[in-house]
């Protein structure tokens, strides 16, 4: 329900009452935690709405333990199947690795193999790793320029 909002009440109302790039190519959403797993869902799902994804600190374990976790493992399965066509969209991930960041260094390795087999590169796709950040605000805050930076750059 929430995507459904997103793309068809909240962005047609935004798009008609401002000034914007409406096209997918100038289309983004962001969102940190379980907000990046949302991000890189409705990237896979709305791939004519959206053409970029910032998704920071992505919660891949989907609960707070990797012990004997499904969820890391049908996240992975989804990607396979679902993931937007590298040729025309752009995804930024991000992870630190204290709190619960600390459970994200080998998943995002696993979802950056799918990014490559599934002809994702640098020039639209990028991983960054921060040593020593935790999963908050404070950090998140600190690096939003980047996938901004990103995501905007050859759009602009």
């Amino acid at each position: 329900m929430y995507l459904k909002f997103l793309t068809s009440e909240l962005k047609p109302f935004i798009d008609k009452a401002f000034s914007t790039k409406n096209d997918v190519a100038n289309t983004f959403i962001a969102g940190s935690s379980m907000g990046g797993l949302i991000s890189m869902y409705a990237i896979c799902e709305y791939p004519l709405v959206f053409g970029g994804a910032a998704c920071i600190s992505t919660h891949w374990p989907g609960t707070f333990s990797s012990d004997k976790n499904p969820i890391p493992n049908a996240f992975i399965k989804y990607l396979k199947k679902n993931l937007p066509n590298p040729k025309t969209h752009k995804i930024y991930f991000d992870y630190g690795d204290k709190t619960l960041d600390s459970l994200y260094p080998t998943l995002q390795k696993g979802v950056d193999k799918i990014m490559k087999e599934k002809g994702f590169t640098n020039k639209n796709w990028i991983t960054k790793f921060f040593p020593g950040k935790d999963h908050s605000e404070a950090s998140w805050h600190e690096r939003f320029h980047i996938p901004l930076e990103f995501l905007l750059g050859s759009s602009q």
